[in-house]
């Protein structure tokens, strides 16, 4: 039996040699890609107020009422300047990506948008605070700009509050997750020019 070559063999050589890294930078590219779609998905989900086709818990009448005193006339949840929408990054370190509030991000005036985050995501724990007379008085105000009547308290001088859980990153991620592998695989594909997503 005698086997002859045809077609350019040096050609075939060069493009195996070369496959590798081919496959490393399409699956770079692809990762990339998914990253910024999940970022995608999660800022759409909180301009929707939907994050992962989950309602976003609304913001109490009072919350509202404190959002009027100071200035702000929005009604949505977690979006009071949407700075934190806007700190949610994508980060990719060789084949890992991140997607979500870097440590390092800060609000304008300072304070950290992991805790806040996180805060926001899995709520608190009941908070006590002490009122003092102009406390008070602000409770009062905020009360009658929500349109809500006074209500006796216990007479201890406090107040209990907790901030509910709304989360957004992790009804958006489960959403994601559906069909990641496939369209990881097909962004791969098209990278290396076989086909895939247009």
């Amino acid at each position: 039996m005698v086997v002859s070559r045809t077609g350019d063999w040096a050609r075939a050589r060069q493009l195996l040699a070369a496959g590798s890294s081919r496959l490393e930078g399409a699956m770079q590219a692809a990762l990339h890609q998914e990253a910024h779609a999940l970022r995608k998905e999660v800022v759409q989900g909180l301009t929707q107020q939907a994050p992962g086709g989950e309602s976003l818990r609304p913001p109490s009448p009072l919350t509202l009422a404190a959002r009027q005193l100071a200035g702000f006339s929005g009604t949505k949840a977690l979006l009071v300047s949407g700075v934190l929408r806007n700190s949610i990054s994508v980060v990719v370190e060789g084949d890992e990506a991140f997607i979500g509030v870097p440590r390092s991000a800060k609000s304008p005036d300072g304070e950290s948008l992991v805790d806040v985050a996180q805060l926001q995501e899995y709520g608190g724990p009941p908070v006590v605070i002490p009122m003092t007379p102009k406390m008070r008085r602000f409770l009062f105000a905020l009360l009658r700009q929500a349109g809500q009547a006074r209500t006796g308290g216990s007479g201890r001088g406090v107040i209990v509050t907790q901030t509910p859980a709304r989360p957004f990153l992790r009804p958006a991620f489960a959403r994601f997750r559906q069909g990641a592998s496939r369209r990881f695989l097909a962004r791969v594909a098209k990278e290396l020019g076989l086909g895939g997503p247009g």
